[in-house]
């Protein structure tokens, strides 16, 4: 099981503001800060996902956060665009997969694909 992950970020208020807002719906809060460089997310302060400010990855980063229902795939998508993530694969099922293979993908302010996917059959 991985314990946490990161991405670099060339803009760290930028991209503080997107995973804030895109993350909320699958439950997600910004829960820790070191200065203006490193932020933390997380479910119930179980930090998972860190954002550090830096020279974007290359090549870019996938990166799949699991949601517990198909509302809050099509939440997070619709969150991520309104806060200026690009579609890369609108909420729908994955069937190439497996049949229960729910997600939706938006690339985030450096390009990175961040994927919401639930599996529990509706």
């Amino acid at each position: 099981m991985i314990d946490h992950t990161g991405i670099n970020v060339s803009n760290f208020e930028n991209s503080k503001e997107f995973y804030t807002k895109a993350l909320a719906p699958l439950g997600y809060q910004l829960s820790k800060e070191f200065g203006d460089a490193i932020a933390g997310f997380g479910i119930e302060g179980e930090l998972d996902f860190w954002m550090i400010r830096g020279e974007v990855n290359t090549p870019r980063i996938h990166i799949a956060f699991r949601a517990q229902t198909r509302e809050m795939v099509q939440a997070f998508h619709t969150a991520a665009l309104a806060i200026g993530g690009r579609d890369n694969g609108a909420p729908g099922l994955r069937p190439q997969y497996h049949s229960n293979y729910y997600a939706a993908f938006v690339l985030d302010p450096d390009g990175h694909n961040i994927e919401a996917v639930c599996h529990i059959p509706i």
